[in-house]
């Protein structure tokens, strides 16, 4: 008999979140599920609000959820006592969008990649020396740069740095929160081209959380996409597929609305026409059906399950009449 495919490295279930705000109550996340593979490469996208960073704040357990479950190497990540979840964290690193805010301006390069290695322990420090300055060479920069600080670099130079810290205690996940939309469009190319080359080379070969807007960057460095919407991943499928036929009415019409060009050194925020529901009172049924010029009456008094299709290859999509009929 043969074995089953792997258990996946990170495997999320039925996370909810709910946020009180001055408006009412908003429900973040409403049951959002995916599994990853060991150096594999997801990305959740959607537009501002859908729930993407949320998911991954959850995951890194910066915020705890309301009901749901985390597994991270078939641990239960979110029954972890602090003190293991403290021992734990050297398995996930996390580069954040802007890294003028997420590094400390007090410390020199040197300082700041190694501070996660001091924390966990790892090597001694004259070990951690020549740690770092291999962690600094792998990202592109020069061994002068450790000294420095980080108001000194350009952003691209920075975001680098963060990128050498996350790598530094050898993470087998790495959460990427928008790591790119920060920079300037002549560097985005040169920093996804070394999270790949790094996810390739690093003997850990982790994998990738990434949280996005810009599709280009995904379709870039994701193997599979996950599609949110006001709380719900309402399509997941490998990347190529998903943006060669999409299934899902919004996921096509994302894809329709992406600029062909970047604008600028901020890439303008995805956005489909119509205007989004309130996530205080979201719709009934279908969160996208009052948007959707395909919905049919169904659509407005059932939620769809995000379930496979038929020979779909690893597709799901939440519509009660998907886009070409699968």
């Amino acid at each position: 008999m043969s074995a089953g495919p792997p258990a996946p490295l990170l495997s999320v279930n039925d996370l909810h979140k709910t946020f009180a705000t001055g408006a009412g109550r908003v429900k973040a996340l409403r049951g959002v599920a995916f599994d990853l593979a060991a150096g594999e490469t997801l990305a959740l996208v959607g537009e501002s609000g859908s729930g993407k960073t949320t998911a991954a704040r959850l995951v890194l357990r910066l915020t705890a959820p309301d009901r749901g479950s985390v597994l991270f190497d078939g641990i239960d990540w979110l029954a972890l006592s602090a003190r293991e979840l403290n021992r734990r964290r050297r398995e996930v690193g996390v580069v954040f969008q802007d890294p003028a805010t997420s590094l400390d301006p007090r410390l020199t390069i040197a300082e700041i990649v190694a501070e996660p290695l001091a924390i966990h322990g790892i090597g001694a420090r004259s070990e951690r020396r020549f740690l770092v300055a291999e962690l600094v060479a792998s990202v592109g920069l020069p061994t002068s740069a450790m000294a420095r600080l980080p108001r000194s670099l350009s952003g691209g130079q920075r975001q680098r740095v963060a990128i050498a810290r996350a790598l530094a205690t050898g993470p087998r996940l790495v959460v990427l929160d928008e790591p790119v939309s920060a920079l300037d469009v002549s560097i985005r190319s040169q920093i996804l081209n070394l999270l790949k080359s790094l996810q390739r080379g690093a003997p850990s070969r982790p994998a990738y959380l990434f949280i996005g807007h810009d599709l280009s960057v995904v379709r870039w460095i994701a193997d599979r996409t996950a599609v949110m919407y006001l709380g719900r991943i309402v399509e997941e499928a490998p990347t190529a597929a998903l943006f060669a036929s999409p299934r899902h009415p919004y996921t096509a019409l994302l894809l329709a609305s992406r600029p062909r060009e970047a604008p600028g050194p901020r890439s303008a925020p995805l956005a489909v026409p119509g205007d989004p529901p309130s996530p205080v009172a979201p719709p009934s049924g279908c969160p996208f059906h009052p948007r959707c010029a395909s919905a049919q009456p169904v659509c407005a008094q059932e939620v769809p399950a995000l379930v496979a299709g038929p020979a779909e290859g690893g597709r799901s999509v939440a519509c009660h009449a998907p886009l070409g009929g699968g």
